[in-house]
């Protein structure tokens, strides 16, 4: 990463923060994102304890992957033909009334492994139509001058919320999942009106019908975008080889023999280690050889993730997870710039839903994935060969995507026709 050639103040710039709607943005957002890592960290506990079963969480990431896989897609079309503000909102209510149901359930005592995955299929239907939507928020509040620092401020405070969410919730769940529940009720429903409070115009558009060929636009346009396409693929496959984090419960208990506060701060490390990279990256932004850096990273996230696999130490582990989550917001964040700012406004919902399609979805596909496989040869040769298999894609797409490795500067990035 090439530091800025001119001093570039530590705090966040005025002119930034004065952009209307950023604040509620962020705190919409975050709001949102730490109630989902402190629900996280419950359900993954709640289903362990109730079944001592490794398959079990690759269930769970399994649940919240097949509603986002048939929805994520319609999503986009819907994003791009509706307010996207009060899609957002709608779905943060909901959330935060599923979380209320799941914290009085836990609180009588009734709630089983299959309820859960029911609600967290319900949740994963919720994020399908949030995040496409709520993606797309920040390249239509600030402008492109300022959206390298905004998306860096942005990941920060997102990163912040990860780090205590895992944390207060690993803390919480010894008084109980309800606990855990009742704040994340709390949680989303103060993001609902944050969101609600976010200054953004919609542009009128003339309303399109749901047909395949709307549907699919955002899969057209990347297709003839192969850098944005590369980049959306690679983290694919890093994110779905690399899933370590679905074995967190058998590694805190199995493994390091700890109890949940440590399962809270094995959750909070690559969000300690990604928040340390973006606020660097908010002082010192990339500024020329993007792919090159963000292959690099890639490759480090790998390598971090078999180091993690081998450990039998809490203190590496969580050096070892905090190394992963710094390598994985350069990727991001370079993902990010190159999708946002590459993208015409009236293709952004199709465009996001796609990433998160292949990013958000991944997530629970390799959660699953990493479940599966250590179910049938043990956590941590599932973790190492996830780790052997991010640095073998790493060095194949950097030969497939020549045009997203010598990708050079963000701030360049113009909307693709």
């Amino acid at each position: 990463m090439s530091a800025s050639e001119t001093s570039v103040p530590s705090s966040p710039d005025p002119a930034l923060l004065r952009q209307p709607g950023l604040i509620s943005c962020l705190i919409g957002r975050n709001l949102s994102a730490f109630s989902s890592q402190v629900q996280a960290v419950a359900v993954a506990w709640q289903i362990y304890s109730l079944t001592h079963s490794s398959a079990s969480l690759g269930f769970v990431g399994l649940a919240q992957f097949l509603p986002m896989m048939l929805l994520t897609l319609p999503a986009g079309h819907v994003a791009d033909q509706f307010n996207r503000r009060r899609i957002v909102m709608t779905c943060q209510v909901v959330e935060a009334l599923a979380a209320f149901g799941m914290a009085i359930a836990s609180w009588q005592h009734l709630i089983g492994p299959w309820a859960l995955y029911l609600l967290v299929a319900l949740f994963g239907a919720c994020r399908a139509f949030e995040m496409p939507a709520q993606q797309t928020f920040l390249p239509a509040i600030v402008p492109a001058s300022l959206f390298p620092r905004a998306a860096a401020l942005s990941s920060s405070l997102f990163q912040v919320a990860c780090i205590a969410g895992p944390s207060l919730g690993g803390v919480l769940y010894g008084f109980g999942a309800d606990t855990c529940y009742a704040l994340c009720c709390l949680g989303f429903a103060a993001s609902a009106l944050a969101t609600a409070s976010i200054r953004m115009s919609f542009p009128e558009r003339r309303r399109q019908p749901i047909t395949l060929e709307s549907v699919m636009g955002g899969i057209a346009f990347l297709r003839r975008q192969r850098p944005m396409l590369g980049a959306i693929s690679l983290d694919l496959f890093a994110v779905l080889l690399g899933g370590a984090t679905a074995l967190l419960p058998v590694y805190a208990e199995d493994i390091l023999h700890a109890g949940p506060v440590a399962l809270g701060l094995l959750r909070a490390g690559p969000a300690m280690g990604a928040v340390l990279m973006a606020v660097i990256m908010t002082r010192w932004p990339i500024r020329g050889s993007a792919g090159k850096i963000m292959f690099l990273s890639v490759a480090i996230f790998g390598l971090a993730t078999i180091v993690f696999g081998v450990s039998r130490s809490i203190p590496l582990s969580i050096l070892a997870l905090m190394v992963l989550g710094a390598a994985d917001v350069i990727s991001v964040m370079v993902r990010g710039a190159l999708i946002q700012l590459g993208t015409p406004d009236e293709m952004r919902g199709r465009v996001s839903a796609v990433n998160m399609l292949f990013i958000g979805s991944s997530n629970q596909l390799g959660e699953f994935e990493s479940g599966m496989l250590a179910a049938c040869v043990g956590a941590v040769p599932a973790v190492v060969i996830g780790g052997v298999g991010t640095l073998i894609v790493t060095g194949l797409w950097m030969r497939l995507f020549p045009g997203l490795r010598e990708l050079d500067r963000l701030d360049d990035i113009k909307p693709a026709a």
